[in-house]
């Protein structure tokens, strides 16, 4: 007889039951469609040897002045920028301090001319006036606050021409208005008295101890520090405190152990001089602790300084109000949690680049600028902070730079009459080419919209001719007219769903997302896609968690992806794919929280397990390990009506092109059912068997098998190293075995 040429059809279907999906492919998983033909995806290796802190969920790519190549990656702890495959550069910004940005005047009365004031530093009660010259000595001060009074020296105050001595010297107040020193006194001759203003700086207090035997340290401050649990600071200036935690282990950065109050919190004392990349191992901190002993009984001195970075954000969404709910550290210990975190808190970088400087925003939180000059010493620093900056907004949801016209866009921002306060609806833009005019007048391009329908925007994706932006329940075309008004915005689509602010993406002229519960497509008019494998992702999918669901395209194969958490997990686990070029589905098993499309580099990269990025479409294998990748066929009748038919072999049509291994190999399993409802089931105690899954090697001619049913499904999959594979159309010898 002749045999019987296999053609599936392209895609995986799991809308209908495998027995009507006859002809098709019924499951699948790290395999892709090419020519309508099923082939294994490519495999990943490690784009950098380190790793980095925290789960990353944004990626920006572009080029410096110097051709250098740069990533910038956001992260639920720190952002960071690679340069060429290089190290990780933490930019994070500062948030605080404990230099206080505000200053107070101080005024000195009866001090010769020449006489100037340094600077007042408040450490432990004890104020000190520096940095007056002269030669006399000072009696004492009085410091006299909201809550208590407590007298100390202070420290420094002569002039050349008094010989005697110095009447009592009284600080009045909060040390937040002006100050007087007066009572100055002599025996000899007084010079003329002139009074010097000067503005300094206020410092808050820390006080650093430690316990015998153990390498925690807790810091003091004394006023609220607004850091939490797993955040970093930078400490500078802190003196031993006498002996195994000298000055070079405490002077360096760290990671903050815990908040047991809001003007305390804990560090572990590490080894000097290692920094947070040197400990930073598969994503985790493993530093060399340093055990305080008997002798460590100091303060840690009066210069010591701390610098807060940006709190760590959230990983994973957490709901409602009670204890557990937002950051660890967000109240005191004990305590609930006294807002309602909703999904927003999830820790969200946008980001792009102004020429080879980089603009970068914390979803709900502030914008800021990193200028690429001073080099990666440098953190970004608040964008309202830079020279002439004229009402930059302060808090977004999202920023970009319109590349036609040269405008940066701050989406669900405070408004220009509103400073500090966002509205999550509101689009402001900068005047065109500037970074710092923001002022709307009549002379520049800047200016502010606002949305009418939906409560925030979700997300803005920018194409060729528009940017899209979303609401959560409306779709918007915001487009650049010119002078006077710049820019435009109209409503495209309501009544439509966004998964989340990054399950949006643009690819040619065309921009896919998801929905709730269905996949969308916008090219000039929004359309429902329809999706053979719909109720196979959305049933099992944490819509708690759907803030984390990323799109991406791998344009090199025609293919927009979508990386979500199933329902048995609480992180990016699955993925669905839709090739637009042959309108298939399919999808598969993979971590992924971001992926990068090939451009500036030749490969996508991706953020996968344990902290690496990860070079997509390279080889056949997950970083060195084999790669089980497998795709199965609905069920066929191997005759008609009721009759029974005998496999007796196969003529396989399978191709290793591309692979590494010596003999690359996939089995092939033919198997066999009498029922659509029945098991496909193997009998090892008969000659003809229920099932046969054989090895098919690159010169494999045929296969004998001996089989028997009503109908047979196919399964190629393979588990070896540097196996990569496609499927051709397999031949079956089929022939009618007489039997009903």
């Amino acid at each position: 007889m002749p045999l019987t040429k296999l053609q599936f059809r392209p895609g995986v279907n799991r809308e209908t039951t495998s027995y009507t999906n006859e002809g098709g492919w019924f499951d699948v998983d790290k395999v892709r469609f090419r020519f309508g033909m099923p082939e294994k995806i490519g495999g990943w290796e490690k784009f950098t040897p380190t790793s980095y802190l925290g789960t990353a969920r944004a990626m920006h790519p572009w080029v410096g002045l110097d051709n250098s190549r740069l990533i910038g990656i956001g992260t639920s702890s720190k952002y960071y920028i690679n340069q060429d495959s290089g190290l990780f550069n933490d930019i994070t910004p500062i948030r605080s301090s404990n230099e206080l940005n505000s200053s107070i005047s101080v005024g000195v009365v009866g001090v010769s001319a020449s006489t100037s004031v340094g600077e007042i530093t408040k450490n432990d009660n004890i104020a000190s006036l520096t940095g007056v010259s002269g030669a006399a000595t000072v009696g004492s001060v009085l410091v006299s606050g909201s809550t208590n009074t407590v007298t100390n020296e202070i420290l420094g105050l002569s002039a050349p021409a008094l010989t005697g001595s110095v009447g009592e010297v009284t600080i009045s107040g909060n040390l937040d208005a002006s100050v007087s020193l007066t009572g100055v006194s002599a025996t000899g001759e007084v010079r003329p008295v002139a009074v010097t203003s000067q503005n300094v700086t206020v410092f808050d207090d820390l006080t650093f101890s430690a316990t015998n035997g153990s390498s925690i340290i807790t810091i003091t401050v004394n006023q609220a520090h607004g850091a939490t649990k797993g955040s970093f600071v930078t400490l500078s200036g802190v003196d031993s405190l006498g002996g195994n935690i000298t000055a070079d282990v405490l002077n360096q950065e760290y990671e903050i152990a815990s908040v047991p109050s809001s003007q305390i919190f804990t560090i572990v004392a590490r080894l000097a001089n290692t920094s947070i990349q040197d400990i930073t191992v598969n994503g985790q901190l493993v530093p060399t602790p340093v055990v305080a002993n008997s002798s460590d009984v100091g303060d840690g001195g009066l210069t010591s300084v701390a610098q807060y970075q940006l709190n760590a954000g959230l990983d994973s969404v957490v709901y409602g109000t009670g204890w557990g709910a937002g950051t660890w550290g967000r109240e005191t210990w004990g305590s609930a949690s006294s807002t309602s975190i909703e999904t927003s808190t999830l820790r969200i970088w946008t980001h792009d680049n102004f020429g080879e400087d980089l603009l970068i925003n914390v979803r709900n939180g502030g914008i800021y600028y990193w200028d690429k000059t001073g080099g990666f010493n440098t953190r970004a620093v608040s964008l309202d902070s830079l020279t002439g900056s004229t009402s930059a907004p302060t808090i977004a949801k999202q920023i970009l730079v319109s590349d036609r016209d040269r405008h940066i866009i701050a989406f669900g921002c405070d408004t220009e009459a509103n400073p500090g306060v966002q509205d999550p609806l509101a689009i402001r833009f900068s005047s065109q080419e500037s970074l710092t005019d923001w002022a709307s007048t009549a002379t520049n391009t800047a200016g502010e919209l606002r949305l009418g329908s939906g409560s925030e925007i979700l997300a803005a994706v920018e194409t060729r001719q528009q940017i899209l932006v979303y609401t959560d329940e409306s779709l918007y075309a915001m487009q650049f007219l010119g002078p006077p008004f710049t820019f435009g915005v109209n409503l495209v689509s309501e009544n439509i769903t966004t998964m989340s602010p990054l399950s949006a993406v643009a690819v040619e002229d065309n921009v896919f997302w998801m929905g709730l519960k269905e996949f969308y497509v916008y090219g000039g008019t929004v359309q429902r896609l329809p999706c053979s494998v719909r109720d196979f992702v959305f049933d099992d999918f944490n819509l708690s968690q759907r803030e984390k669901v990323v799109a991406a395209t791998n344009t090199a194969f025609s293919e927009v992806w979508w990386f979500y958490p199933s329902a048995s997990s609480d992180n990016n686990d699955r993925y669905v794919v839709y090739n637009y070029e042959q309108q298939v589905w399919y999808y598969g098993a993979l971590a992924r929280s971001f992926w990068m499309d090939r451009g500036i580099f030749d490969n996508p990269i991706a953020a996968g397990p344990n902290n690496y990025l990860y070079t997509q479409e390279s080889g056949f294998d997950d970083d060195g390990s084999a790669i089980t990748a497998y795709i199965e066929s609905s069920q066929m009748d191997l005759g008609d009506g009721e009759q029974f038919s005998f496999i007796r072999r196969m003529i396989p049509d399978l191709t290793f092109r591309g692979s590494t291994a010596g003999s690359p190999s996939a089995n092939i399993t033919v198997k066999t059912r009498n029922f659509p409802g029945g098991n496909y089931l193997q009998s090892t105690s008969s000659a003809i068997t229920k099932s046969a899954s054989v090895p098919v090697e690159q010169f494999t001619d045929q296969v004998h098998l001996r089989l028997r049913g009503r109908s047979f499904a196919m399964r190629i999959e393979s588990t070896s190293s540097g196996v990569g594979w496609r499927l051709g159309s397999p031949r079956l010898d089929v022939r009618p075995d007489g039997r009903r």
